[in-house]
């Protein structure tokens, strides 16, 4: 270990002197509190630290030292359903230790050591195992099974395995390697966070994450496994969209990362996961959930550490085999709190003060998403997306972490204001949002859902792109200058925005929409579009076409449960039949 004092302090940066010994991304605790801290820079003797708690009152001449090893999380049973702080220390315990207010140097177990987990071994003594491999269970909560992995690295056979009840710090298992070394399980494993976990191969990203938000899934869907950006400006909804995505998406586990956002918004998951019932098991939402809390009032440089810590547990439970979903809000924060540290360090800083490593950091970032087979003798499917959101100031997406960002990702869901403003939820404007992975997912779409969905989702992107530029028209001359066929057009596009882009996040049925229902609801605009161009064509009037009181039914399709979803859509599609003609035999006798 490596003992050194402080030279000089700079917010919270600390530079140390004596650290010959020292390695870069060492952990280290900076004076007689403890402050636990990181080292990203050395020059000789000397180490420039990055202190995660705050350093006022700290002065050249107290001590630092290093533990000589990386910053690291631990893993095992536990995680699901704590709120860690960004350097994974629970907040639960260490309120149960020092009250309310966080004090600095406070040191407690990330995972709980007291609690005693049945352990249901699935492999007997004699057996092969190698990294990766699961060697028994642990029920974490009802609705998580925890699998007790290999660590990476070790490989030999199974000396001896036990069953019961156990602490994360107790042997449950002892492997014998080629040399004929013991090592000893516990049920807890540590991983640096900077290094992302290994795994057997990449799978192409060709299946849908469905998230039950039909702009999303319809018009710019996210791979599972893909990466995907939410930049918008204050108030245009990114922490909305984020929540409903930690709801709804179809992960088994959620990790949500609130770093660098406002408190507040924090203990709204907080009061909200609890309560709210999962669709897939009816239990709390809570009990597949991972919080990391590094709010805008903790300290800077934290923000970083915690977005690598959440990527690390999430990877963890992507190994087991889980579809795991990472929310990250909001990079921009870690962004900001990269830039203090790089002007601190006082390196020469790239575009807007931000350094110029900020895309390579990203990129580590991003990339260790995935769908993938993960490693041991077992082939598991595993998958990891992450959904990070942009805090672009004033809403100007040229600024460079929304375009460092827009390299990598290949999910777009661009957030507008103008939109927000109107009460339209998810406010993801349709004309300036893409998704690169539609077309690796069309086969998929076509042979799950429906076999004309990537027909019927085209036409309805059509719609929308030529009401943008009818809309242009209308502003210059007005509506009187359109033609009747491009008025019913603008209807039909009004329809899928009021009626199929629109969701209400609090309504109970709205909320959440299956993707046999988003078909139907695509089917309904676009039938009553069809047919009431036939109509026009065979002379009725666009007035009466666009007054039909069938569309006010298709409209309110959406608040319908899926178990009446099929009696009602043919109900409509009858009823916009029967309608029709009636309008007809009206104009035709009048």
């Amino acid at each position: 270990m490596s003992k050194g004092t402080i030279k000089k302090v700079a917010g919270p940066l600390v530079i140390a002197e004596g650290m010959r010994d020292a390695n870069m991304f060492d952990v280290v605790r900076v004076s007689d509190e403890h402050l636990i801290g990181e080292i990203i820079e050395i020059h000789g003797d000397q180490a420039s630290v990055q202190v995660y708690e705050e350093t006022a009152g700290l002065g050249p001449g107290a001590p630092v030292e290093s533990t000589g090893a990386p910053m690291s999380v631990e893993l095992g049973p536990g995680l699901i359903t704590s709120i860690y702080d960004g350097i994974q220390r629970p907040l639960d315990d260490i309120m149960k230790k020092i009250g309310n207010s966080l004090a600095r140097g406070v040191e407690v177990p990330s995972l709980k050591r007291e609690i005693k987990w049945d352990f249901v071994p699935v492999m007997k003594a004699g057996d092969s195992v190698q990294g990766g491999d699961i060697i028994g269970t642990v029920q974490e909560t009802a609705v998580v099974v925890h699998k007790i992995m290999v660590p990476n690295g070790i490989s030999g056979k199974i000396k001896s395995i036990e069953s019961g009840k156990f602490t994360v710090e107790e042997i449950v298992a002892v492997v014998t390697d080629e040399k004929g070394q013991d090592h000893p399980l516990p049920m807890m494993q540590r991983w640096p966070v900077r290094t992302g976990r290994p795994y057997k191969r990449k799978l192409s990203p060709d299946m849908p994450l469905v998230t039950g938000q039909r702009v999303i899934d319809t018009l710019f869907p996210i791979a599972k496994g893909g990466v995907a950006a939410v930049p918008g400006p204050f108030g245009s909804g990114k922490t909305v969209v984020q929540h409903q995505l930690a709801k709804w998406a179809e992960a088994d586990i959620v990790v949500y990362i609130g770093c660098g956002e406002r408190g507040n918004e924090m203990t709204d998951v907080l009061n909200e996961f609890p309560e709210l019932k999962d669709p897939k098991t009816g239990r709390s939402l809570m009990e597949r959930t991972v919080l990391i809390a590094n709010t805008s009032d903790m300290p800077v440089a934290a923000r970083e550490a915690s977005i690598y810590t959440g990527i690390t547990i999430a990877e963890y439970f992507r190994d087991m085999g889980y579809s795991v979903a990472l929310m990250a809000d909001s990079t921009s924060r870690w962004a900001e709190a990269l830039r203090e540290m790089s002007g601190r360090l006082e390196e020469m800083p790239g575009e807007e003060g931000y350094p110029a490593y900020l895309g390579s950091r990203l990129a580590q970032f991003y990339e260790r998403a995935g769908r993938v087979i993960a490693n041991g003798s077992q082939d598991r499917e595993g998958s990891l997306s992450v959904i990070g959101a942009v805090s672009p100031p004033g809403g100007d997406i040229s600024e460079p972490v929304s375009q460092a960002t827009l390299r990598i990702v290949k999910v777009f869901w661009s957030l507008d204001s103008a939109l927000a403003y109107q009460r339209h939820f998810p406010a993801i404007n349709w004309l300036t949002s893409y998704s690169l992975y539609v077309d690796n997912m069309g086969a998929w779409f076509n042979s799950s859902v429906a076999e004309d969905w990537m027909q019927v989702r085209q036409r309805l992107m059509s719609l929308l792109q030529d009401e943008s530029e009818l809309q242009e028209i209308v502003q210059l001359v007005g509506m009187d200058a359109l033609s009747p066929p491009d008025r019913l057009k603008l209807e039909a596009a009004r329809s899928i925005r009021e009626d199929f882009l629109h969701q209400d996040a609090f309504h109970e049925v709205d909320t959440y929409t299956q993707l046999e229902k988003q078909h139907m609801m695509m089917a309904l605009v676009l039938a009553y579009y069809d047919k009431a161009l036939d109509a026009l064509n065979n002379g009725v009037s666009v007035d009466g076409l666009v007054g039909l009181a069938v569309r006010e039914r298709i409209g309110r399709f959406k608040y319908t449960p899926i178990e009446g979803c099929k009696a009602e859509y043919d109900a409509i599609q009858a009823q916009l039949v029967k309608e029709l003609e009636e309008q007809a035999k009206k104009e035709a006798e009048a």
